[in-house]
């Protein structure tokens, strides 16, 4: 096997590491699927945020920039990371809201169906948020069995869809496994099915390459502060087709998203096209540090990402197996099959990441017994796998 610093030196976008806060120490973080490091130009962005936007143009930035920032903001992530063309995709609300926004408007476009999909091994979020949907709108929950080692396949799928079928409410990369779905083929059961889908894109967007429009998705919400590098609680994106726009009515009806905000009448009309998933004012500071993330990922491309993203799995499993030969791995070996993580089981891994954290040494834990590594592309080394590996086994090894 090619060694760690054979691969770094061989790694063509190794030195866009260099850009990032914090690389240059010897901690080691794998945990970049949870939350993405900072780019060092962000600090330069927030600072003159503070002090020459808002300390200089106070109020006056509104008409200036920020109230369109939630659009400008959402093209530019579809055009660099989803696959989307203007206009479907804006920025704003938490992962959670944003869901339960576009749940309730799914099944709304559904009248008479009664019945919404999703699998067990879901986001805990999204699965939560079924359960109240489907209990306000007095719908039942289909659920799918999976393996928690991979996912939603296109036989499960087929075998729970029924003219009953509202919305179907999947992950493109499974938060546990890193398996990675089949967004056309998926989406097409669906609609051969009559049912609209719902795609929780957290975990592969800026890591997977997308192609929304392309797969003829329907909807989409995905957090920013993973592999967008938004920083802790960026808001997050949502996405309707331009095809749907027109119908969609989202539940939160509030001042930003309606016709003419500043007209303040007595009765609520939705804005025109993405502008209407919108609620209440926007986190105009929270949507800064992504900015320099999607200028990064548009200077280099996804395809170049995703290439990276593949060989830092490969590296993690292909040296588990030498290393750490008492783990199974509960992602999927087929690296077309696997987004941009990896999970190790073992018994002990809860202890493990208690004692790795204190060593400086940051993967994440996920039940049951799973040690997933989140391998940013860009942020991390194949000489930080390597030693990440090296210090599971040294704790495994103390442990007895």
């Amino acid at each position: 096997m090619t060694a760690a610093h054979d691969l770094d030196a061989a790694d063509t976008l190794r030195s866009y590491r260099d850009l990032f806060v914090g690389t240059d120490s010897p901690l080691v973080y794998l945990d970049g699927n949870s939350l993405g490091r900072p780019l060092k130009v962000t600090a330069e962005r927030l600072s003159s945020f503070v002090t020459d936007e808002w300390g200089d143009r106070l109020i006056r930035g509104w008409d200036e920039r920020w109230m369109a920032l939630p659009r400008v903001l959402g093209n530019e992530i579809g055009r660099v990371a989803l696959g989307a063309a203007a206009g479907q995709t804006i920025v704003g609300d938490s992962t959670t809201v944003l869901l339960y926004k576009l749940m309730r408007a799914a099944v709304a476009l559904r009248p008479g169906r009664t019945e919404i999909v999703l699998d067990r091994d879901n986001f805990p979020t999204d699965r939560y948020l079924a359960d109240g949907v489907a209990r306000e709108c007095g719908l039942t929950l289909t659920w799918i069995d999976v393996d928690t080692t991979s996912g939603v396949t296109a036989d499960l799928l087929a075998a729970a869809l029924s003219e009953r079928t509202a919305l179907v409410v999947l992950s493109h990369v499974a938060y546990r496994s890193a398996w990675l779905a089949d967004g056309a083929g998926l989406t097409r059961l669906a609609h051969d099915a009559g049912a609209l889908v719902l795609w929780d894109l957290s975990h592969s967007v800026g890591s997977v390459p997308l192609a929304l429009d392309a797969w003829d998705a329907d909807l989409a919400v995905g957090c920013t502060y993973k592999y967008l590098n938004g920083g802790p609680g960026a808001p997050a994106f949502a996405y309707v087709a331009a095809r749907l726009l027109d119908e969609v009515v989202q539940p939160i009806q509030g001042w930003m998203g309606a016709a003419d905000p500043f007209l303040m009448g007595p009765s609520y009309a939705p804005a025109p096209g993405i502008q209407r998933i919108l609620s209440g004012t926007p986190p105009i500071v929270g949507m800064l540090a992504m900015q320099d993330m999607l200028a990064l990922l548009g200077e280099i491309g996804m395809d170049a990402v995703r290439e990276k993203s593949l060989g830092l799995t490969s590296y993690a499993i292909d040296r588990a197996a030498d290393l750490l030969p008492e783990t199974t791995v509960a992602s999927p070996v087929d690296p077309m099959l696997r987004g941009g993580h990896v999970t190790l089981n073992h018994p002990r891994m809860r202890e493990v990441t208690q004692a790795l954290w204190q060593r400086d040494v940051v993967p994440d834990f996920r039940d049951p017994g799973g040690l997933r590594l989140g391998l940013s592309p860009l942020s991390t080394s194949y000489d930080e796998v390597e030693r990440g590996l090296r210090a599971v086994r040294e704790v495994l090894d103390s442990l007895g």
